[in-house]
Order: structure tokens, then sequence, then C-alpha cells
């Protein structure tokens, strides 16, 4: 479906209206999309679809997922965390995880920037230059 760009405008000033402090609020996102659900305006359906991209995008960015070959202690996570913060600012959810097939290093994934240190991604690297 193509979403016009009057669409993208509105869905766009809609979730300007739903951020409270920086951050996204359920409540009126709610309020928001039954209003528009109610008052059917010309092309709603594009507006609600850029929309909900506009949500999912946002939510993306409060997600960072820290990957290692094997567990972190907790006084290096809190490093990571603090680290994080400072760059994306409060109110991230971390989620760490376990991957051996990283053979050592980090990988981290906050919204779209992924910072890949480890060695799996370094071998790829150096297998990808010659």
């Amino acid at each position: 479906m193509k979403v016009s760009k009057q669409a993208r405008l509105e869905a766009r000033r809609a979730f300007r209206e739903c951020v409270v402090n920086g951050r996204f609020d359920e409540g009126r996102g709610r309020q928001v999309v039954n209003i528009l659900v109610e008052q059917k305006p010309r092309g709603f359906l594009g507006i609600l679809t850029q929309f909900q991209k506009l949500v999912k995008l946002d939510d993306a960015r409060r997600n960072a997922t820290i990957e290692s070959a094997t567990a972190l202690t907790p006084d290096y996570q809190a490093k990571v965390q603090a680290d994080l913060k400072k760059v994306y600012g409060d109110g991230l959810n971390f989620t760490f995880k376990q991957n051996p097939a990283l053979l050592g290093g980090l990988r981290i994934q906050v919204g779209g920037d992924v910072y890949d240190g480890s060695v799996q991604g370094r071998l790829e690297a150096l297998k990808e230059s010659f």
C-alpha cells in the first residue's frame, strides 16, 4: 500500500502529539488511533499504517540487545548499560544474550545501529577482504 505524502505528514504530526518527555505515551497513542478510526479522515488507512511504522521504530530505538560468547559479569553488564545510556539516553530496555558462535567480544544492537566487536565479526570482515 502506497502512503501519500499528506498521510505521512499527518502520521508524524499524530506521533509527535503522543510523545511526552521524549517517550511515546501508549495512552495517547490509543486515543489518536481511536479518533482516527472514528473520524475516518481522507487517507486514514495510510495515516494508521505510517503511524504504526513510527511506533515500531520508536520501540526498536528503545531496545538494546547485547550478545556475548559467555555470560557477562554483573559489573560488566552495568558498565555496558552506563555506556549505552550516555550515547542513547535513559529509557533503554536491555537484553543480554549468550551466543557461543561469536567466539568472543560483544555484538550490540540498538534500533538500527549494530556495533559488532565480536571475533566472528572480525573474521567475517577479514574473509570479505580477501
